[in-house]
């Protein structure tokens, strides 16, 4: 990841201002609020890895910032990883053969 990070930014970017990322909401909806605001700027891939960290707060900072080096080859692995790491926080849509399934136990009124 040494490298990407080495990218260097443009003297017009400015950090997109959206809410940091702690782990609590849908890891999708995160990336895609990051890539339609830096896409305003760029769509360089190592920029894009560059200044992801930028979105992310607590937890989820904790676990980029503890990647194994070199790990990250272009955005679409750390978007992979990313969902792979966060994909708890994603809404869980029940389906109707899900409630069908869902069973009261005897012992409770």
């Amino acid at each position: 990841m040494e490298a990407i990070m080495e990218v260097p930014l443009s003297s017009t970017w400015k950090n997109p201002t959206l809410d940091k990322y702690d782990g609590t909401i849908d890891s999708d909806e995160h990336v895609d609020t990051y890539l339609t605001q830096v896409s305003l700027y760029t769509a360089k891939d190592a920029l894009l890895c560059r200044v992801f960290p930028t979105s992310l707060k607590g937890a989820t900072l904790s676990w980029f910032t503890r990647l194994s080096a070199h790990s990250i080859d272009c955005f679409d692995t750390l978007v992979a990883k990313f969902g792979a790491q966060f994909t708890t926080s994603s809404p869980h849509h029940l389906t109707s053969i899900a409630l069908v399934n869902i069973r009261q136990e005897k012992t409770k009124s």
